[in-house]
């Protein structure tokens, strides 16, 4: 087992990783568990596939589950989706100094972290993520949001997590689409700040979507040391530090609005296009080279995610990819900031760019390769 820590002023935790980590959760997570009944929410598919072995670890450390279940996919993280939630917490009695379980991927995370987030002013929440997008990257940070017709992740709060069980087993089932979604932000982080890692993954990459357990575990470790690195240095992403992290998303949130959060774009597959375009996008401001912008592209398609826009056959325009990014979170004075590289593993926050020329460029993008 590997162990992370997330050193944050009064609000630090650890991240666990490793194999069996389900089958361990009462030694490893009993003493934020006050209650003997524990509240899980959990991905209706990960219930399915690992949900017995959670309640068998937890009755045998004396504890007894209460589930609620949440349909899988982006639309779950909706108002009406936080109300239900957020109603049935009470209706069972959860108090502040209570933790719930979430159990699933970012969905069940953002949304359990941000109803966790407001219940009562705030009250605790354990990250059991069961997909590996959600194990490197989103289970980590203490984003927690849902979703509204305005954009991606645009209601909100900070919040940490108590604990982290990231249990790679748990990966075993995910389909082949959702382990290569998640392996595109496993990419990001190679790209944005470390180029040996990037290194790795071109030589490992298809280990680890093989579910080659040492690979698994030292890319999701890498991973999350990463994000604890500048989570811990900019924790609210107030000195732009930690918006390096959002790398591709710029683009893939717009992506994402526009073939309308669901299934036709993952979001993985989403970060994995929009990563591709800020590097192509960097080359043509001439901050990177274009090899060095094909060769992200070149890893990006090896590993089975999308590469090129036109290939999305979206009945769109760069305008109009660019009208969805007007509601993007960073959104400062009227000026949108970018994601884009100087180098493979060299990200920098660009707040100049002209969005009528982010619009120029996605037309080609959307006419080439």
């Amino acid at each position: 087992m590997s162990i992370v820590d997330v050193a944050l002023a009064g609000r630090s935790y650890q991240v666990l990783i490793g194999g069996g980590l389900l089958d361990r959760i009462g030694e490893l997570a009993g003493s934020f568990l006050r209650k003997k009944t524990v509240p899980v929410v959990a991905d209706a598919n990960a219930r399915a596939a690992h949900g017995a072995r959670l309640e068998r670890a937890l009755e045998a450390a004396g504890k007894s589950v209460v589930w609620y279940d949440v349909e899988p996919g982006e639309a779950s993280k909706s108002w009406d989706g936080l109300q239900r939630l957020t109603d049935w917490m009470l209706r069972i009695g959860v108090e502040r100094n209570d933790n719930v379980i979430a159990f699933g991927g970012g969905v069940v995370g953002d949304l359990t972290g941000f109803a966790c987030a407001i219940l009562k002013r705030g009250c605790g929440f354990i990250q059991l993520p069961t997909t590996l997008l959600a194990q490197v990257d989103s289970s980590v940070g203490g984003k927690t949001a849902i979703n509204t017709a305005a954009g991606k992740n645009l209601i909100g709060a900070f919040h940490q997590p108590s604990l982290v069980l990231a249990d790679i087993d748990c990966l075993k089932t995910l389909p082949d689409r959702e382990m290569r979604a998640g392996y595109a932000e496993v990419l990001k982080y190679g790209v944005l700040g470390d180029a040996a890692f990037f290194d790795w993954c071109s030589q490992n990459g298809a280990p680890v979507l093989a579910h080659d357990a040492v690979a698994v575990r030292e890319a999701v470790s890498s991973c999350v040391a990463a994000k604890a690195r500048i989570v811990a240095e900019d924790e609210r992403e107030t000195s732009g530090t930690r918006a390096l992290l959002n790398l591709g998303h710029t683009f893939g949130h717009a992506l994402e609005a526009k073939t309308g959060f669901g299934d036709r774009l993952l979001h993985g597959e989403g970060v994995a296009l929009g990563m591709v375009l800020a590097a192509r996008y960097s080359a043509r401001r001439g901050h990177l080279g274009i090899d060095e912008a094909e060769r992200v592209a070149r890893q990006t398609a090896l590993a089975g995610l999308p590469s090129d826009l036109s290939a999305l056959g979206l009945t769109a325009d760069g305008g109009q990819l660019v009208d969805h990014m007007l509601h993007d979170k960073k959104m400062d004075a009227g000026t949108l900031p970018f994601i884009l590289l100087s180098g493979i593993g060299e990200a920098f926050l660009a707040r100049d760019v002209e969005l009528a020329d982010v619009a120029a460029f996605l037309d080609e993008q959307l006419r080439a390769h």
